[in-house]
Order: C-alpha cells, then structure tokens, then sequence
C-alpha cells in the first residue's frame, strides 16, 4: 500500500483496470492491489448478516417513501441526522444477532 501527498492522482478514486484501486482517506490518496475475491465463498454467519442488512435496507426505504412514516420518523430524529439512516439503525438495533 502506497500513500501519496499532494499527486496527481489526488482528485482520483476508484480501480485502475483490475490492477490498482485509488482510494481517498481525508487528506491521503492510498493506492493498493485490487482485491481478488473469486475463490471465496462467504461463510454461514456473512449471508446471515447480509440478509438482515438487506432486510434493514428495505425497511429504511419503506420509511422514506411513506409520506406519514417519514413525518412521524422526522420528529425523532437529530440534527444532522437522516430518516433513512435513523430507520436502517433502528431496525439493525431491534434485530442484533448474537
């Protein structure tokens, strides 16, 4: 991995054919390989969570697109803070796995 200050590749980001990917931290660009992910199969307890963030997913944007929802999910939430979001935390809070 390569950090880079002040380059050209600042404003950059993202894979340069299937060999480097360019990624923005802040003020650092960091260059790395790009991840080969063909052989790997995710494990039992991966597809868990990836199906309850799914299903979080789903739930936060039901929330947004319903007008009386979204009013009602408004008043919760703080400053700086989204209904989607504020909904996606919700449902991850009421369904943790252990």
């Amino acid at each position: 991995m390569a950090r880079l200050e002040n380059s050209l590749l600042k404003d950059l980001k993202g894979a340069l054919g299937k060999q480097l990917v360019v990624k923005q931290y802040a003020d650092k660009t960091v260059v790395t390989k790009y991840p080969h992910m063909r052989k790997r199969k995710p494990t039992e307890l991966q597809n868990l969570y990836r199906t309850v963030f799914a299903n979080a997913v789903a739930y936060a944007q039901s929330i947004n697109r319903d007008r009386q929802q979204k009013a009602i999910y408004q008043k919760k939430v703080k400053k700086g803070e989204t209904v989607y979001h504020y909904a996606l935390k919700e449902y991850l809070q009421k369904h943790k796995l252990r």
